[in-house]
């Protein structure tokens, strides 16, 4: 029985880890966390909160998740918009969905990312 998520994993092109820390870490407010050493050499960057966990790896032949996408409940979605937009990235609005207001958006390498707020 599955019980939780420990982590989502996501794919980058070589190199890419300091367009990763700059999206993940500086605008979204995940914390880098150092990949274990086996791994490490491997390339990539890890970014992890209590609550969220994002491994982004290296893949060779790489090509940007476009359907599949994780979804992070934010705090506040029109700030981070701003922040988003100011910043460069492409925003799709999204529909309303259960009671969420969300958007979608591409992460550094073309990945697909909804950001979802809860409305009251």
């Amino acid at each position: 029985m599955i019980t939780a998520i420990d982590h989502v994993q996501l794919a980058m092109p070589a190199g890419g880890e300091s367009d990763a820390v700059a999206f993940y870490e500086a605008i979204l407010g995940v914390q880098q966390v150092p990949k274990p050493d086996d791994l490490a050499r491997r390339g990539g960057c890890w970014f992890e909160s209590p609550t969220v966990k994002v491994h982004l790896g290296v893949e060779p032949d790489f090509r940007p998740a476009r359907k599949a996408h994780p979804a992070f409940i934010v705090d506040n979605l029109h700030d981070l918009v701003a922040t988003l937009s100011a910043a460069g990235h492409r925003l799709e609005k999204a529909e309303p969905f259960q009671g969420c207001e969300r958007i979608y958006v591409d992460d550094p390498f073309g990945n697909r990312i909804e950001l979802l707020q809860p409305q009251p």
